[in-house]
């Protein structure tokens, strides 16, 4: 085989080429010898020697094997950014020269299969090649399509957004049945309660997730969360306060990215603060629940947060503003009418307050229909799930009845 011949192939023996996984090798990527001994054990990819630099155009390639210098920081950077911004590209592993730990982490944090340092290791590219085909056949079993995600924000601290999106949770896995699974996925990193609120305090949290580095998004959360007895799925939040700076874009676009693979509703809690990272998962939400309380403050930290929505472009998504325990004596003091003019919005929701429900609830991980049933806050809460659930349930009915 001439290395320099461009779109010569080798194929393992026991595998038809039109049923390969195909790798493209760019030129000093691997060698002859490496291509020969892979191909022999692992029949199911089919390798092509590349003249020319598959990044820059489209082609049919799953994977491309590519070499970069990390002493020449323009080729990093390059490398970089055509991994983020073409998505015709294969999905690629880098060969790095004169590799480092910042090269790395650039690598990947773009969307690298991988980095392997030059000279390549036999076992390392062994590891590498069969997490390929691990993944080939994971994205060739029909799997089923990303489910969607529904982000909880708070107006300001206090309101209770987190205590009502645990009971919605538990009441949209009610309504899922076997159509679809449920996860809730508690994103504040510093007062995040979701597991207090389960009493699953063992539950696997969002630092032992990030503990896994690059390997975050091949994560099997449907079988690595633990489960509620009302059948959703936890991602707690760290059982210490973490820095905020512990999750970042590319890491939130990968754990949401999994979780959504997996579940067919991921609740996500996020924080009262606006990151870059909480953002991306703004971004990545198909409804968005914004909860607030019925007071002056609140209803200017509602306008706050709207205004700010539309500023970062993300009031295209559908929002549930949430009206969370009111009562009499707050009615008495700011009307709900008077409150949704100085929005400039109805509420769609108004949820009645019942603080001992809510916290008998809360202390003992309990869905509040097991502590009473009949209750105003049930059938508020019930609306709320089943505007969480609708999109997502009935595309993964779609799905299982195909």
């Amino acid at each position: 085989m001439d290395l320099r011949g461009g779109l010569k192939g080798f194929v393992g023996p026991e595998n038809a080429q039109s049923h390969a996984m195909k790798l493209g090798v760019a030129f000093g990527a691997l060698t002859e010898q490496q291509i020969a001994g892979m191909a022999g054990l692992f029949p199911a990819l089919h390798f092509e020697f590349l003249r020319e630099n598959p990044l820059e155009t489209p082609s049919d390639l799953d994977v491309l094997f590519l070499t970069v210098d990390g002493a020449a920081p323009e080729q990093i950077e390059t490398a970089v950014r055509q991994c983020k911004l073409n998505p015709a590209a294969p999905q690629t592993v880098f060969v790095l020269r004169n590799a480092d730990l910042s090269n790395t982490r650039a690598l990947l944090q773009s969307g690298a299969v991988d980095v392997l340092p030059a000279p390549i290791a036999e076992t390392a590219l062994v590891l590498c090649l069969e997490r390929i085909v691990a993944r080939g056949k994971l994205s060739r079993s029909a799997p089923r399509p990303a489910g969607q995600m529904v982000a909880v924000l708070k107006a300001g601290g206090g309101v209770g957004a987190t205590s009502l999106a645990v009971q919605a949770a538990i009441m949209a896995a009610s309504k899922a049945g076997e159509v679809g699974r449920v996860c809730f996925a508690d994103l504040d990193l510093q007062f995040g309660s979701g597991a207090l609120y389960l009493d699953m305090n063992d539950a696997l949290t969002v630092a032992d997730c990030l503990a896994v580095g690059e390997f975050l998004g091949d994560t099997q959360f449907a079988t690595a969360l633990a489960a509620h007895s009302s059948g959703i799925r936890l991602l707690a939040a760290p059982r210490d306060v973490a820095a905020l700076e512990s999750l970042n874009p590319q890491l939130t676009d990968a754990l949401l990215t999994a979780l959504k693979r997996d579940f067919a509703l991921t609740i996500a809690d996020l924080p009262s603060v606006w990151t870059a990272w909480t953002y991306r998962a703004l971004q990545m939400a198909a409804r968005i629940v914004l909860v607030t309380h019925l007071s002056v403050p609140h209803v200017h930290l509602v306008r706050r947060q709207l205004n700010l929505l539309a500023l970062q472009k993300l009031d295209a998504i559908p929002l549930t503003l949430v009206c969370n325990a009111v009562n009499s004596d707050r009615q008495n003091l700011l009307s709900i009418r008077a409150a949704e003019r100085a929005i400039g919005r109805a509420f769609d929701i108004v949820i009645p307050e019942d603080t001992r429900l809510m916290e008998t609830a809360c202390n003992q991980g309990l869905d509040i229909t097991a502590v009473r049933r009949g209750t105003k806050l049930e059938k508020m809460i019930a609306i709320l799930a089943d505007a969480m659930t609708a999109d997502a349930l009935t595309a993964a009915s779609s799905s299982k009845s195909r």
